[in-house]
């Protein structure tokens, strides 16, 4: 892991520090109604603030396209901020001009200020070195704290770290170090849980992975594809016939790299799909032409949890099956809790992050017992799939402070 500046180099009281989080954040009713992404970032600001800082936060919003739209506007995020952070939180209404410069100017140290979203700015997502100077004059440090921003190369998350002496913050720096220690520096064996409805959609991540890992794990429908690249029929489940070569590429792969390849034994199909269909369990070859595989059935879990024991580092992105609908969440519940126990054990050290991954460890109740959840999304993807991230390699080249 390329080295950065943290926050325990920086001495900031009295400057102002340019903060760049991620509060796109979904809203119902003007309301923020999900906090963990602003609760992540929060520390940084709070730190920064507590040691005399000029606090000056900016993010994006939603996509406007570089247009002032006013239902993207930040504005109802800052008393979400001003909770989690138990003080006050100012706004202006533009994250550059004469609006932005005036509130910057009458910041006392401690202060904590909110820009509008910058992408009301085509410059932000262009990455407009004029637009980055316009911010950069604003602050005297740039602290990114954007881990689930870090994969786009915009003025905000990249443009800054190259304009300013920069350091990564609390939520950034946690992000990095475990991911480094999942797969950069793993402790082994490292298994891999691979989900989702696509192979198309993860051939990068999958590639990268079994060259990575000593077990691969595929579950969810992208599962359905592997089985039917082996003749197995599978019935009216969904699956991708245009990667079926795809998918023995991969197995190709696991047979090179040693890696262990592991698909579902026994599945749970119905043919319909709703909540508590009539369902049943059946071994992989005994799937009627009018069923689909929903979800894995108990000998599948059963061979995760052997393999379970004798790993020392998991990486989890994507569910067994379709998590959201019952009874087709048990296979994604009990995998879950089986990693949720070894890690509360000391036994394994657990990584996991996606949309829907980090959507199914909270149906299973399990989310605070792995190692690290990381709400980053595409970010996650990314640095799964082996990709540069344009923010972290910013800060890995920043001068310091």
């Amino acid at each position: 892991m390329a080295a950065f500046q943290t926050l325990d180099g920086l001495s900031v009281k009295g400057k102002r520090v340019l903060v760049r989080a991620d509060l796109n954040v979904p809203m119902k009713d003007g309301r923020v109604s999900d906090m963990l992404r602003i609760e992540r970032q929060a520390p940084t600001i709070k730190e920064l603030s507590s040691k005399g800082a000029k606090v000056i936060v900016l993010s994006h919003f939603d996509r406007p396209k570089g247009k002032v739209v006013p239902e993207m506007s930040l504005k109802p995020v800052t008393f979400a901020l001003a909770f989690a952070l138990s003080r006050h939180v100012d706004f202006a209404n533009d994250c550059v001009g004469t609006e932005a410069e005036a509130a910057v100017a009458g910041m006392k140290d401690g202060d904590v200020l909110l820009l509008e979203n910058t992408r009301f700015h085509k410059g932000e997502e262009a990455n407009d070195p004029a637009f980055a100077k316009q911010i950069a004059a604003f602050g005297d440090i740039f602290v990114n704290d954007a881990f689930s921003a870090a994969h786009r190369a915009h003025a905000t998350t990249e443009g800054l770290a190259h304009l300013l002496a920069s350091a990564a913050g609390r939520a950034m720096e946690a992000e990095l170090s475990h991911l480094h220690k999942a797969l950069d520096d793993p402790k082994r064996p490292v298994m891999a849980v691979v989900g989702g409805a696509k192979v198309s959609t993860k051939i990068q991540l999958l590639e990268h992975l079994i060259k990575k890992v000593d077990i691969l794990v595929i579950g969810g429908a992208m599962a359905n594809t592997f089985l039917a690249a082996q003749n197995i029929h599978v019935g009216k489940s969904l699956f991708e016939q245009d990667h079926i070569e795809t998918a023995q590429r991969i197995v190709k792969l696991a047979t090179e790299t040693g890696a262990v390849l592991l698909l579902p034994d026994d599945v749970v199909v119905a043919t319909e799909f709703k909540t508590n269909a009539h369902h049943r369990t059946v071994p992989i070859r005994e799937v009627h032409h009018d069923e689909m595989i929903l979800d894995v059935g108990p000998d599948t879990i059963d061979e995760f949890e052997r393999r379970l024991k004798t790993t020392a580092t998991l990486v989890w992105n994507g569910p067994f099956g379709a998590f959201e609908t019952r009874p087709f969440d048990r296979g994604t519940n009990a995998a879950a809790k089986l990693v949720a126990e070894r890690t509360k054990q000391g036994k394994l050290l657990s990584v996991a992050g996606g949309g829907d991954t980090v959507a199914a460890l909270n149906h299973a109740g399990v989310a605070d017992d792995f190692t690290y959840v990381s709400t980053a999304g595409g970010a996650f993807l990314e640095w799964l799939e082996g990709q540069e991230l344009p923010g972290v390699a910013a800060l890995a080249n920043a001068k310091r402070s």
